[in-house]
This record gives C-alpha cells, structure tokens and sequence, in this order.
C-alpha cells in the first residue's frame, strides 16, 4: 500500500473465462456503494471492462496503452462512469503490441506501477481525487501486461473458477508471482482467492472448493459467486450487475465479497 493508503490490486489468473473483468467490475461497483473512492484499469486488450462499466469505444480517446506506451499522465485517460465514486482508465486493442512496443526497455515492468505511483503522489493531500483502491483487470494470459500489473500491485486477488484442474492453473500462476516477488516486486502478496462460478447443484463445485480451501486455507475467501445469468448479460447492457439487477444472487454474492474483503483490509492493517 502506498504512504497515502491507497490499496492497488491486481485482479489476475492467466486462465480465460474465470471471471476476472466480472469481479473487477462488480467488486469496484460494491466499494463504491459503501463510500470508497475506486479506480479501474483496464489492462486488456479486450477493453471488456471498459465496455461492462458503458464505456463506448469512441470515448477512449486516451487508454492503458497510452500510459504505459507513451507515458501518458494516468489522470489524463481516467474517465468517469455510471457508478458515483469509480472511475476508470479504459483498455482497447492497441494493448495487444505492447509487449513487441517495450521489448527494447529494460524497465519495460515497471511502466504502469510508475505511472500509478505518480499519480498517487499527485492527489495524496486531495481527498477528492485520491482512491482508497486501484483495481487493475488482467489479460488472461502471464505476459508483460500480467507481469507489468503485478509489479505495480500491492497484492494479487485470484479468481479461480470452480471446475476440474483449476489448481492445476492457479500453480502456473503462484510461480509467476513468486518469479516477480524475486526480482520485481519483493512485497507482491496473495491478497485472496475468490471461487466463481459455483454451481450448489454440481457435485464438482464443492470438491473443487474444498480441494482449494485446503491447499490454501485462509487465503481463500468465505464469499463464492455463484453462476448467474444475470451477471453474464450485464456487460451487454452497459453495466455492472449491481445496476442491472442488484437482487440477482451474483450482485449479492459481490456486495457480501466486498465486505469481507474491507474487513481482510482491516486485519491486514491492524496487524
């Protein structure tokens, strides 16, 4: 966490489809509700979190690429969306060169944690600009964008999907961090493990968690986010869950995750 208290999140598993841009999105949506001030960044050349916050594409006059490419100001990309007190950097396609973009730069992992380190410093004694969490959406794959995030994170947050060989996935994953811990960004820690995708009427669901709840125990949070159409169709509206139905059993599930995890935050820091 940075002097000001500004907690940055990694939201990452090199796996597609666990839910990652879902959380982001909703995750952010619930801290906001209770009063945080949160920033989004999109860091996938898919821009789909972008889109599920009503983003459109010709808005996105300055992007993530922009920041870590040509050292744009992060304040600059930032733009406001539906939801009071979530902002967000938007991503698009052009992150799909960056790795070919920065070969070149020996420090080419620590563009984005230096341009988030600039702008915290920036706003740190304005309480109205500063963010209580920067939340940064991952590509699904453990490339220089996944790495650039983790540099730049406090911590990482997992969601793992509840089906079969999901440690099998999270393994390749808990070896990249500690590869970024020894030589990137020593104080990277696991910040949680969210299950998603849980279905109560499938038998495999709950193996999985209990397979994952006692590999990694505590680290795994109490929420699961079940499977739910609601969070699926969403994004195709423009919104986050919490907006389009926030009775849904995923928009709950997400408000019950975002407490859990400001109480972690609170243990963590009275520790």
């Amino acid at each position: 966490m940075s002097d000001t208290g500004t907690r940055i999140l990694a939201i990452a598993n090199q796996k597609g489809g666990v839910g990652k841009t879902t959380t982001s999105i909703n995750l952010g949506t619930a801290l906001a509700a209770v009063g945080r001030r949160v920033l989004v960044v999109d860091f996938d050349a898919q821009g789909n979190a972008s889109t599920g916050l009503g983003i459109m594409r010709a808005d996105r006059r300055l992007t993530s690429y922009d920041v870590v490419v040509d050292r744009t100001p992060l304040d600059e990309a930032i733009l406001t969306t539906l939801v009071p007190r979530l902002e967000i950097v938007p991503g698009d396609e052009n992150l799909s060169g960056v790795e070919t973009e920065l070969a070149e730069d020996p420090r080419r992992s620590y563009r984005l944690r230096e341009a988030i380190r600039d702008h915290v410093a920036k706003v740190a004694h304005d309480p109205d600009k500063r963010y209580d969490f920067i939340l940064i959406d991952c590509p699904p794959s453990l490339s220089s964008l996944t790495i650039n995030a983790m540099t730049a994170a406090d911590a990482l947050l997992v969601p793992l999907q509840c089906e079969f060989l999901a440690l099998e996935g999270l393994s390749q994953l808990l070896r990249t961090v500690e590869v970024v811990r020894s030589g990137l960004n020593p104080q990277l820690d696991i910040q949680g493990v969210v299950l998603t995708m849980y279905d109560k009427r499938n038998n495999l669901s709950d193996q999985v968690a209990d397979e994952v709840r006692e590999v990694l125990g505590n680290k795994v949070y109490k929420t699961v986010i079940p499977r739910n159409v609601r969070l699926s169709e969403a994004p195709s509206f423009g919104k986050p869950a919490l907006l389009y139905d926030y009775r849904c059993p995923g928009s709950e599930a997400y408000i019950r995750l975002a407490s859990e995890m400001l109480q972690r935050e609170r243990m963590r820091a009275a520790a």
